[in-house]
């Protein structure tokens, strides 16, 4: 058992608070990591917020990297000193879903009020997403990371582990999109210039960014978006439609807005088919006129965290970087240490950062 700092989730909707909190050591199939950077996703800020409930106190934090610095019983192919990258996807791999190739949605329960933190007294401390990365280690299931080159930068390998493999995979395997094909990114954030830059990789024709700035537009640009439209004008789907010159291929949402959601199949060509990333808060609902959808061919799918298989999709976008063939640096919007969190995660909320990150001493 060892003594950590971590930013703690006592109340939601309040500042997180950086405390001592205990770490066990790993078990069977665990390792522990030794964290050199987490990433600030929207979903952490939309749970510490009380968005989609959850046990409490909590350690958030689920888009990081770091070095391995101890191995459970049981652990195949990784060993201390191993530089990772560490995820959320905590598969079984041998329920129905992870059988099918589908371990983002691996059916066997994890319960985080029983892994592997607790408080300095001995109290529950929920892991939340099975990670708990707000944190300067973790203990989490071997399945969950990936050995990468210890040529790319921790700080940009972070970002792999949720916000680039969720929107590279949304255009990629959700999607499926092939070269030549049309697509409109719905939300240039974070996890929309990864999808713009998916469609770049995958050799889309044109790539229209949507969003409700013009600077985020213009920064889209940069990643790959051929066009740019505002979603603030009257029929913004008129105007991607003008600059394709057809409906989309795939409409990648990548924003929890309703009416986002909302105007999503307006963008679509014939057998195009919206794939739904974003994620609003419980209780929020959209409305379709679904005889359109049913006319025409056309279709709706979730995609969670780019249904992505890890060990084959990781190494590929690493790679990737490596070729500068994809851009990791400048998604990069501030360095923060761990006790500045509810700042950065106030940068956040301004919706002007891409992505924001917590780095530790070496």
């Amino acid at each position: 058992m060892s003594t950590i700092k971590a930013a703690v989730c006592h109340e939601f909707g309040q500042p997180l608070v950086v405390e001592d909190v205990t770490l066990r050591a790993p078990q069977m199939g665990e390792i522990e990591v030794k964290l050199s950077a987490v990433a600030i996703c929207h979903s952490d800020i939309s749970f510490a917020d009380g968005a989609w409930g959850g046990s409490l106190p909590a350690v958030y934090g689920h888009e990081a990297a770091g070095h391995i610095t101890s191995v459970g019983d049981g652990v195949v192919g990784l060993a201390e000193g191993d530089p990772v990258v560490v995820t959320l996807i905590r598969a079984c791999g041998t329920c129905p879903t992870c059988s099918e190739g589908k371990p983002v949605i691996c059916g066997t329960p994890y319960d985080g009020d029983k892994g592997p933190l607790a408080t300095v007294d001995g109290g529950k401390l929920h892991q939340a997403m099975a990670c708990g990365a707000f944190a300067e280690k973790v203990v989490v299931d071997q399945s969950q990371v990936v050995k990468i080159s210890e040529d790319i930068p921790m700080d940009a390998a972070s970002l792999i582990a949720c916000g680039v493999i969720t929107g590279v995979g949304a255009v990629v395997n959700a999607a499926q999109i092939r070269a030549g094909q049309d697509v409109v990114v719905i939300g240039a954030g974070g996890v929309g210039l990864n999808a713009i830059q998916g469609a770049r990789i995958a050799g889309a024709r044109r790539i229209v960014a949507v969003d409700m700035s013009k600077e985020k537009l213009e920064i889209a640009k940069e990643f790959g978006a051929t066009d740019g439209v505002l979603a603030t004008d009257k029929k913004p789907f008129i105007k991607a439609m003008r600059a394709m010159g057809r409906g989309a291929d795939a409409v990648i949402v990548t924003v929890g807005a309703i009416p986002a959601y909302d105007d999503a199949p307006r963008y679509l060509a014939p057998g195009g088919k919206v794939i739904m990333v974003g994620m609003p808060h419980s209780g929020a609902k959209s409305t379709y006129e679904p005889v359109i959808l049913a006319a025409i061919g056309q279709g709706m799918q979730g995609s969670k965290m780019g249904d992505v298989v890890i060990k084959r999709d990781i190494p590929w976008m690493v790679d990737l970087y490596e070729q500068g063939r994809l851009k990791l640096d400048e998604l990069i919007s501030g360095r923060w240490t761990l006790d500045q969190i509810n700042e950065a995660i106030a940068d956040t909320k301004t919706g002007s950062a891409k992505r924001n990150v917590i780095v530790f001493d070496s």
